[in-house]
């Protein structure tokens, strides 16, 4: 049977570049035999609305964007029952990374055509989905200062923004209870990770998997602010892990807290101020990959 999908585009997606991206797929999908409409987000209501609509006849929906706007159309297609698909437009593009998809436009065209979906985990934060992972301190700082950088080239967005936050952050002090068994940390950063990446490439996670049941908590513990610049080469082949000042624990249910006001993020997107509880709902989101 031929598939039928709901593109749903974030206009603003790498900095108003990733729509172009989305016509040779819509392209090849279409020369394939596919039904294939395109929709302009239109935001978080009205998107929502739409993915029922879209699953309710049975298309797949695919998000078309980066990391948050696979996380803002995937809590609607978990309530929906339906399936989602992903063209990777975005500036960071870690979850399509996670599973992947990529390729270019024919690897992802054959994605969406051949795929079978599968199930994967997504972690809930206040009722909200997040797909990749949730963190708070000095990578929730660097998100923020990743927000002001469109003028910088792509490339070098994500490292500018992780010195310039690596700078700029003092450790706190943590409090992080691990289903109900608390731990504390003086440290530099708490991520909650389902993906084991984020920042565009950084293997944040190295034994993360997106269908185990469980979530990958990455402590990174207070060093001094030379051997962190150091080290941050590290994040993007997953050896930071070895460091002693790191500790990594497994659970389902992750409280985290801290000493001082600092807030978390989701997929690069703001959830707002710590204490946040992040809980894992194992297999409940269908997607081709």
């Amino acid at each position: 049977m031929t598939r039928s999908f709901a593109f749903l585009v974030n206009p603003a997606a790498d900095g108003g570049a990733g729509p172009r991206a989305v016509v040779p797929v819509a392209r090849l999908l279409r020369d394939a035999g596919a039904d294939v409409d395109v929709t302009y987000s239109p935001g978080p209501e009205a998107g929502r609305a739409l993915v029922t609509e879209a699953a309710g006849r049975g298309a797949v929906v695919v998000a078309c964007g980066g990391d948050g706007m696979v996380a803002s159309l995937a809590g609607a297609v978990v309530e929906a029952g339906g399936v989602l698909g992903i063209v990777p437009t975005g500036r960071g593009n870690d979850f399509a990374r996670m599973l992947g998809i990529g390729g270019g436009p024919a690897g992802v065209a054959a994605t969406l055509l051949g795929a079978e979906p599968r199930a994967v985990d997504v972690i809930e934060v206040d009722g909200r989905v997040v797909v990749g992972s949730v963190y708070a301190g000095v990578d929730s700082l660097a998100s923020a200062f990743v927000d002001r950088a469109h003028r910088l080239p792509r490339p070098v967005q994500y490292p500018y923004a992780a010195v310039r936050a690596v700078v700029a952050f003092r450790p706190l002090a943590y409090e992080v209870v691990v289903d109900g068994v608390p731990h504390r940390f003086e440290a530099e950063t708490v991520v909650v990770a389902n993906s084991g990446y984020y920042g565009s490439g950084m293997r944040i996670a190295p034994g993360a998997a997106v269908d185990d049941g469980v979530l990958d908590v990455v402590v990174i513990g207070a060093m001094a602010r030379r051997r962190l610049i150091r080290n941050l080469p590290r994040l993007y082949d997953g050896t930071h892990a070895r460091l002693p000042e790191v500790t990594v624990l497994r659970g389902r249910e992750i409280r985290v807290a801290a000493a001082a006001s600092v807030p978390a993020y989701g997929d690069g997107e703001r959830l707002g101020e710590v204490p946040v509880v992040a809980r894992v709902r194992p297999g409940a989101l269908r997607l081709l990959a």
